[in-house]
């Protein structure tokens, strides 16, 4: 599928690494998430979603906790989902999902690290249809074989798995995404190196070098913004 998740999560945990900007944007998303439901994961599916993520960027527990009892304490901020779709370089395609109590400042400040970095907005609807939600997870220690020989005895439909540098990543519908966990901690694996609901594009474009760096300063500065929770694209990055 062109993405080789690994060296994505790799460049995102090395970007993040000197920063707590990850940990505060996961530290959102758990209360708001909490908040629209129960503060219980296991009552809470998207809840449970969100902090199965969280543990594969290693998110403190304090941080995590702390989040919680905001909800659980009824907390008052109160957060809008935005979702704004773009172009960048050479006809690439972004989506941006922000979280956000202020949506002038969050629209201003996406509509502008777009223009300044060779990019711009487009409406609703004019990039998202070329994208597809999808549940992606990788594991270590595994083959392909032994993978899909999990899923199938657990029931578990996926799109596919495939060995991608030294993990097994497996591609699953959205809904699928508990049936695909249960399966593989049904088979003792409890730790994951992705466990993402995201969304991936139906074709991969690659760039000329110039407009490759252009669109990666893009991208960093739509990820650098506060509000910003994911950002979605259709570059190759078999590189």
């Amino acid at each position: 599928m062109g993405r080789k998740w690994n060296n994505i999560k790799e460049k995102k945990a090395s970007k993040d690494a000197n920063t707590s900007r990850v940990y505060a944007k996961f530290g959102v998303e758990i209360y708001v998430t909490a908040k629209k439901g129960e503060p219980d994961p296991e009552a809470n599916r998207a809840l449970k979603v969100v902090l199965e993520r969280a543990k594969t960027y290693n998110v403190p527990k304090a941080i995590i906790d702390r989040a919680l009892e905001k909800a659980k304490g009824n907390g008052e901020e109160s957060y809008e989902e935005l979702r704004y779709e773009g172009f960048g370089p050479s006809g690439s395609m972004i989506i941006v999902d922000a979280l956000t109590n202020n949506v002038n400042r969050t629209a201003s400040a996406v509509r502008s690290a777009f223009s300044k970095n060779g990019g711009n907005m487009g409406v609703s609807g004019s990039v998202a249809y070329m994208f597809e939600p999808t549940a992606v997870f990788g594991v270590e220690g595994k083959t392909a074989d032994e993978v899909m020989e999990l899923l199938i005895e657990a029931d578990v439909d996926v799109r596919d798995v495939l060995e991608e540098e030294e993990a097994v990543i497996v591609y699953a519908e959205p809904d699928q995404f508990h049936a695909v966990q249960e399966a593989f901690k049904g088979a003792g694996v409890t730790e994951f190196t992705v466990a993402e609901l995201t969304m991936l594009a139906q074709n991969y474009v690659t760039l000329p070098e110039d407009a490759q760096v252009q669109f990666e300063k893009l991208i960093d500065a739509l990820e650098d913004l506060e509000d910003v929770q994911q950002v979605y694209h259709n570059l190759d990055s078999e590189e």
